[in-house]
């Protein structure tokens, strides 16, 4: 499958950002994956619609905006207006899965299915056909700079032998030290904080990734 870098804005520069996406665009992210904290399912606090307003006429790039938030379905529409292209919610966070997963197609956009790294797979299974991606947390969602779990690998071994030709992501502890074993579990879209807009070179970080 088409490998696709997703590094994300919360370890870019806030007061930079369409530059920096544009950096790593030009470098060959397809994606930006933009986390999304209310200080309630995580203990932090990053950023709303109204950031992703004010970026989304700087850059083409698929805004991937994922919702660590509690009840996700209060917020969707906002965010789908706002310009995001996928929307990506936690199944630990809300009551409503379907409602959710509804509201995201109601909305013209791509659905996205995440779980914590002490969550079973199996919740994710009954609704994985709905999902036009899948996003599996390697790190405990909140802070970057985390270390890999490498268990959350097999979770993503086991999703690609059940979905062959699915879209699956991975968030957490990314480096180049263990890129090559997160694309032979079967992940083909990386997300990578730190490791990108932490680099001397960002531009080069993701070409490592990609080529790795």
């Amino acid at each position: 499958m088409k490998r696709i870098i997703a590094p994300s804005i919360l370890a870019a520069d806030f007061g930079k950002l369409a530059e920096q996406a544009n950096m790593v665009k030009d470098a060959g992210a397809e994606y930006l994956h933009i986390d999304v904290m209310d200080g309630r399912f995580v203990q932090n606090i990053t950023l709303g619609q109204v950031v992703v307003k004010s970026l989304r006429p700087h850059t083409d790039m698929v805004f991937d905006v994922h919702l660590m938030i509690k009840e996700p379905e209060n917020y969707i529409e906002s965010f789908a207006k706002a310009g995001a292209d996928i929307i990506t919610f936690h199944l630990e966070s809300t009551q409503d899965v379907m409602g959710c997963i509804e509201k995201i197609k109601a909305c013209g956009k791509k659905v996205g299915l995440t779980i914590k790294p002490k969550t079973p797979l199996e919740w994710v299974l009954p609704y994985a056909d709905l999902a036009d991606m899948i996003l599996i947390m390697s790190v405990e969602p909140g802070f970057g700079g985390q270390k890999l779990i490498p268990h959350c690998l097999d979770k993503i071994r086991k999703l690609r032998e059940l979905y062959p030709e699915k879209d699956i992501e991975i968030d957490g502890g990314v480096c180049v030290e263990n890129i090559k074993e997160i694309y032979e579990a079967g992940t083909n879209i990386i997300v990578a904080g730190s490791a990108v807009f932490g680099a001397e070179n960002p531009a080069e970080a993701v070409n490592t990734f990609l080529n790795a």
